[in-house]
């Protein structure tokens, strides 16, 4: 095969495979953030589905199962079970009223032929089987007995009940082997006896597989006598069982679909259409046998139908085998964790019954964690999908993005300056380039490494790989811990996922913009504890009550102790503090005490650590997200203890508050250490 590829100048409007994993990926971000674990974020994507880039809708299995649903529906509402049997007594009916004619015309012609002798005895022929046409049953398999053994005076009716009987040889044959439905409503004795043989092979090769013995005849010899009446050509005995058994199982919920008085003359009726006992018997043995070696073919279903249209047995079994199949399928994507065991689906069945629209859904939703893990953003580590260190750093230049594009063109930091200028001093070293970094490119060594690299000669051929550019030195350092309560009012009041968008927008910022700046992490509830960069994209609240700032400042000083430059605390809540830890007498370890509504010593503790932050050079600055009159009063004290600031905020605004704060805190210390310089 021949591949031509054409080019064209980018010109911004193209879409490629790495901007669409991207955009899946930021579709992720939020659901990564607030509840901090890949694979349920995945599960969810796969449940709700989401939009390309260019405008094709992916739906979620929520969507799928439903149209599944409605496809299901419309298959029970296609037809009327019972109304098969209605049909068959409406012409059983006709066929005795035909009969009754030919009865009447035959007197008729005796009477008028001016016989009296053949009037005598055609009247008493009409008089018994006139009485034999009364006695007739009512029901179905009855009423046919008693016609089989009935001598028809009529050749129109006897015409009529033998195609009947025909086509319903058909349609009880059809309904157990579709294929063969020909072979077993034919009354040739060869070819019945040819299907005998055909059904006792298989019987005997499914018993002796039972057994443990060796096949007696081989599969291979078994299609080569019996191949033409499968012409889905199975290529093993449990290839050719499982067919036998969706189908025989299907026949068996159409059955069971019945009212119990029905299913019983439909057995009834089968039993005298087929006369062959032997026929009969073979094929009660199959089901018995395909119930044992294909157990999960499905044989306890049942459906209502809720139709109008009379459906006889065979369309019955079909429908039911066609529910069967979307139930499976159902189940399959009900059961389905992960993207990857969407790639065991049957593509082929899911567009008979979704559509193409529903298999490309699905062919992507499978594909869906793979491309993630080659694009280096999630990895699979014990069975589980975990955030890669590139993913960490795309969710957090993400949550950057997003906060930055939302602060006021006049704010600082709110735009992009097309003047380049770094704020730093020339160290006299130089580093290779990577993504991200100010492109303070130094000539002599980059020149030096395509030289090394291609060999002398000229002109010199430049890669991105030999980009060199010249380190810088910050003029100051600022050294910050963020404090994120994780109480559990925090994702009750739906301000969990804004700061956590924060923590991470600032710990991106910092990383990439301000390399030798130092950010802590401390989340705290009814304790605190120190969160790793690494653990961030998975934090979640605590599922517990108490906050508990007093031991989140205590863990912040501590962290911030040994810092060089201006140190600050960055505090955001929801709440006032609830909690706070008490020394234990003898033991020298700490309980934690929590009450609502905050009691006097839990304030007066959180003050007195606010207190030491102040003496340590420590500024407090609070984000507080629900402006209660209680949690204001607190704040106000502690403002007045330490000089920090405190902000009223919600959670859409808190991003543009904590950047622009962060950004003017640093701008201000920068300019204090050039005076001081």
């Amino acid at each position: 095969m021949i591949h031509r590829w054409s080019y064209s100048r980018w010109d911004g409007s193209q879409r490629s495979t790495v901007d669409e994993i991207d955009d899946l990926f930021s579709d992720l971000a939020d659901d990564l953030l607030y509840h901090g674990d890949p694979d349920a974020a995945l599960r969810r994507l796969l449940n709700s589905g989401f939009q390309r880039p260019h405008g094709e809708r992916v739906q979620g299995l929520r969507e799928l199962m439903e149209r599944l649903r409605q496809r299901r529906q419309e298959e029970l509402e296609s037809g009327d079970l019972g109304g098969a049997f209605h049909e068959i007594a409406q012409e059983l009916n006709e066929v005795v009223a035909e009969e009754r004619r030919g009865l009447e015309d035959l007197a008729r012609d005796a009477r008028e032929s001016g016989d009296e002798r053949r009037r005598q005895v055609t009247e008493e022929v009409v008089a018994e089987r006139s009485m034999q046409l009364e006695l007739l049953p009512e029901d179905l398999a009855s009423k046919v007995r008693g016609l089989q053994n009935y001598e028809f005076t009529s050749s129109q009716a006897r015409q009529h009940f033998e195609e009947l009987m025909e086509r319903l040889r058909q349609e009880v044959a059809r309904s157990w082997f579709d294929h063969m439905a020909d072979a077993m409503a034919n009354p040739d004795p060869a070819q019945l006896e040819r299907v005998r043989q055909m059904l006792d092979a298989l019987n005997r090769m499914i018993e002796q597989r039972q057994a443990g013995e060796e096949l007696d005849p081989s599969f291979e010899q078994f299609m080569e006598d019996f191949g033409d009446f499968f012409p889905g050509n199975p290529q093993s005995l449990d290839e050719l069982l499982e067919q036998f058994a969706a189908q025989m199982a299907a026949v068996q919920a159409a059955l069971d679909s019945l009212s119990p008085e029905q299913r019983a003359q439909l057995q009834a009726l089968a039993e005298s259409l087929f006369e062959d006992m032997d026929l009969r018997w073979q094929v009660e043995r199959l089901s018995e046998n395909l119930r044992q070696a294909v157990p999960e073919a499905g044989w306890g279903r049942r459906y209502r139908f809720s139709g109008s249209d009379p459906m006889g047995l065979a369309d019955a079994a079909a429908a039911a085998r066609r529910l069967g199949e979307m139930d499976q399928l159902e189940q399959f994507l009900r059961s389905a964790t992960s993207p990857g065991a969407l790639a065991e689906a049957d593509l082929e069945q899911v567009e008979k019954y979704l559509g193409e629209d529903g298999a490309r859904s699905l062919d992507r939703l499978a594909r869906l964690a793979k491309e993630l893990e080659e694009a280096g953003l999630i990895e699979q580590r014990e069975g589980r999908y975990e955030l890669t260190a590139r993913g960490i750093r795309r969710i957090g230049q993400r949550a950057l993005s997003d906060l930055f594009s939302k602060l006021a063109k006049d704010r600082l930091g709110a735009h992009r300056n097309t003047r380049i200028g770094t704020g730093h001093e020339p160290e006299g070293q130089t580093k290779p380039y990577e993504f991200g970094d100010p492109f303070s490119l130094d000539i002599q060594q980059t020149v030096h490494n395509a030289v090394r690299r291609a060999g002398a000669g000229t002109p010199v051929q430049l890669s991105p790989d030999d980009f060199e550019i010249s380190r810088t030195e910050h003029l100051t350092r600022a050294s910050t811990v963020l404090m994120v309560d994780l109480s559990l009012s925090m994702p009750m009041r739906d301000n969990f996922l804004a700061a956590k968008k924060v923590a991470m927008a600032l710990h991106t910022l910092i990383s990439s913009q301000f390399p030798r700046d130092f950010l802590g992490l401390v989340g705290f509830s009814e304790v605190a504890r120190e969160i790793k960069a690494e653990e961030l994209p998975e934090v979640s609240w605590d599922f517990v009550y108490g906050t508990n700032m007093q031991h989140g400042l205590m863990l912040s000083r501590r962290m911030l102790a040994h810092r060089a430059g201006s140190k600050q605390i960055i505090m955001i809540t929801d709440g006032e503090p609830t909690a706070h830890l008490v020394r234990t007498p003898g033991s020298g370890e700490f309980d934690v005490f929590f009450n609502y509504p905050p009691v006097p010593e839990t304030v007066r503790a959180t003050l007195g650590e606010v207190l030491r932050c102040t003496k340590a050079g420590i500024t407090i600055n609070t984000f507080m997200l629900d402006a209660n009159r209680s949690l204001q009063g607190f704040v106000e004290q502690m403002t007045k203890l330490n000089r920090g600031r405190a902000f009223f905020t919600t959670p859409e605004t808190l991003g543009d508050y904590v950047l622009v704060d962060f950004l003017e805190h640093r701008r201000t210390t920068r300019s204090s250490g050039r005076r001081g310089a």
